[in-house]
């Protein structure tokens, strides 16, 4: 299986004051929400073996993803 290296180069300061600090945690929350999409969509793509050598089941896949349903 390939490993994907997803580094973000980190800004600074805060060049725009508050439209700046508020585009900036829209962009944050926006990153985090496709990592989790694609962690989901990574361990769904797993077999129930592969799954089971990790420790994980179906169940846990939400939850490590952050969806907690």
């Amino acid at each position: 299986m390939a490993a994907l290296e997803t580094l973000r180069p980190v800004v600074a300061g805060r060049p725009f004051g508050r439209f700046g600090a508020a585009f900036h945690q829209a962009i944050s929350m926006l990153t985090a929400w496709n990592d989790a999409r694609m962690t989901r969509n990574a361990l769904a793509r797993l077999s129930d073996r592969e799954l089971e050598d990790i420790g994980l089941n179906r169940w846990d896949i939400d939850e490590i993803s952050g969806r907690n349903v």
